[in-house]
């Protein structure tokens, strides 16, 4: 067999694979902008590029020139505008892809550094106590982290709580665990611009979202004014978690097996056991 012969079939391969990755590619931009504030530009865009074809075609100078123009400031205007929406994209693909180099070492004490955080929580809710709690994964939370008060001390149920009683110092900004220690509290978080966020949450929960917009980290939020817990991933919200469905997806997210609690399966009854 002839070399040539094999060429033809090698180009088809090439372009079959070339065009199931653009497609691939497509199709995950495509649903990450699902949703967000990004559908309506980018259809304006494209609305846009259609007038200045039509322009071309019909030899509308004037048009044509403003629009010529226009299009040259459209990749600024499109790093500007989608800044926290490219973030997240590139976050999506550096998680999918797992480097080895971006692992952490994390579940060093198993599940139960977070069944403290999961009773704290639990115990919050039940006095209708704010407390946000935010858990770095993947991505470093080092400039938060820098910005509130530093802690670096060891998880536990009575600083958690402790921290976000009314009438301490520290109990108004989030709290950030990384490494599986508490490493800052009273950390004032960037607010989500998304707007389809609900009314009804407050500057909390959109701290909370804010976040998790532009990390991959997780964070827990009590309510003052419900004592409902939420729990947001991604940008992500799930609202009125009950204990037990709280622990469930926060070792799914932190990677750890799910085993039976320490302190015990009931995290609801054994908060309400705490003395005042």
């Amino acid at each position: 067999m002839d070399l040539s012969d094999l060429i033809p079939t090698f180009n088809t391969l090439r372009s079959i694979l070339d065009i199931t990755l653009v497609f691939i590619i497509v199709y995950v931009v495509l649903k990450l902008l699902r949703g967000t504030r990004a559908v309506p530009t980018i259809v304006g865009m494209v609305i846009l590029a259609l007038v200045y074809w039509f322009a071309l075609s019909q030899d509308l100078a004037t048009l044509e020139f403003v629009l010529r123009y226009a299009v040259a400031f459209i990749g600024i205007a499109i790093i500007v505008l989608f800044q926290s929406e490219i973030r997240q994209a590139l976050i999506y693909f550096a998680n999918r892809l797992r480097f080895p180099i971006l692992k952490k070492q994390r579940a060093q004490f198993g599940g139960s550094v977070y069944d403290e955080i999961v009773l704290a929580v639990t115990t919050l809710s039940s006095t209708k106590t704010g407390a946000l709690i935010v858990i770095e994964r993947k991505i470093g939370l080092r400039n938060f982290v820098d910005a509130g008060v530093q802690l670096d001390a060891r998880i536990s149920y009575d600083l958690l709580v402790s921290i976000f009683h009314p009438e301490t110092p520290l109990h108004d900004g989030a709290v950030i665990v990384q490494n599986e220690r508490l490493a800052a509290a009273s950390v004032f978080l960037p607010l989500t611009k998304n707007p389809e966020v609900s009314r009804e949450l407050g500057t909390r929960h959109r701290a909370a979202i804010g976040i998790t917009e532009g990390s991959d980290a997780i964070s827990l939020v009590v309510s003052e004014e419900t004592g409902l817990i939420t729990y947001v991933e991604g940008g992500d919200v799930r609202r009125n978690l009950d204990p037990t469905t709280l622990r469930k997806l926060l070792l799914e997210a932190m990677e750890i097996p799910l085993v039976e609690p320490r302190r015990g399966k009931n995290f609801a009854a054994e908060a309400t056991e705490i003395p005042d």
